[in-house]
């Protein structure tokens, strides 16, 4: 008897120390864990007076890059290259990544995906120096973030993965702990109220699953706990062959309704939600921001 209590006991703390694991608050200062499915190809220092980062796309003129918004900024860091495994994905690695972002609650400053951000040739060789990143215009994305932690520092962290044309997919990243009084495009305006999206895939039509992690939703109520905050849950569907556009706006409301709620039931109240239905009508060229899905926001109240 004193043995089966005992092997119970233990098994009782082994499950706990996941939980204790995800209770601990994310720390700013450290760079973001790698994506699980990566292997590291080579990491540097970033130790700059003058570090220069990028909050719009870029483009080359007369060998010069230009770029409506971009700032050099004092800056310690590193930055690290990873060759994402054969058996997973670039949107995986990015959004693993943007996972650990909003934990730490980071605003997310400017993204791009695509040819929209410009030529890979110029991110790869003038702004990342590294010719391993250069691949394919089409194949690539980009996103910049910045949190400031309770000490007063402000860490930025840079995202870039791209598919070369041998099909081989690799991400960098750049976590960088910006100079005193640094001026960071974007930083603590309006936007640091905003938190998300957290992206909802769902399925279903006369009852709807929802695809998305316990972490989302931990976060989530931390976000609620804020105060003021307001949950904005935007409604998306994609078109169907056979399809019209009242059909797939109705598809998306009835999903919107069954998640706002189960929101209701745990904790987000219907007063403290706006429900936003755009089913088809708006489309994002991000390839994580697709098909069915709800997108969740919440948004902060003014200081006072």
């Amino acid at each position: 008897m004193t043995r089966n209590i005992a092997i119970r006991l233990a098994g009782a703390v082994l499950l706990l120390f996941p939980l204790l694991a995800l209770a601990v608050e994310p720390d700013p200062a450290s760079i973001p864990e790698a994506f699980a499915q990566s292997s590291l190809e080579a990491e540097v220092p970033v130790v700059s007076s003058g570090h220069l980062v990028l909050f719009s796309p870029v483009r080359e003129v007369n060998n010069q890059i230009r770029s409506d918004k971009m700032a050099r900024i004092p800056v310690r860091g590193v930055g690290q290259l990873h060759e994402i495994s054969r058996d997973s994905s670039r949107r995986e690695a990015r959004e693993h990544y943007q996972r650990v972002l909003q934990a730490r609650g980071a605003q997310v400053l400017f993204e791009c995906s695509g040819r929209s951000c410009g030529r890979s040739n110029v991110w790869a060789n003038q702004i990342f120096d590294q010719a391993t990143l250069y691949g394919r215009d089409a194949d690539q994305d980009y996103l910049v973030a910045a949190v400031t932690d309770p000490s007063g520092k402000t860490w930025l962290t840079l995202v870039y993965t791209v598919t070369r044309g041998n099909q081989r997919e690799y991400v960098w990243i750049e976590h960088l702990e910006a100079g005193e009084g640094a001026a960071i495009p974007g930083l603590n305006s309006a936007n640091a109220r905003v938190r998300g999206p957290i992206i909802v895939p769902w399925q279903g039509g006369i009852t709807y699953r929802f695809d998305w992690s316990a972490s989302d939703r931990r976060m989530l109520s931390n976000w609620m706990d804020e105060k003021g905050a307001r949950a904005t849950l935007t409604g998306y569907a994609t078109l169907g062959a056979d399809e019209d556009l009242d059909d797939a706006l109705a598809r998306a409301g009835e999903a919107l309704e069954s998640l706002s709620q189960v929101l209701d039931k745990t904790g987000v109240s219907r007063a403290r939600q706006t429900l936003i239905n755009v089913g088809p009508a708006v489309i994002i060229p991000l390839p994580e921001r697709q098909g069915d899905r709800i997108e969740i926001v919440v948004i902060t109240g003014p200081d006072q």
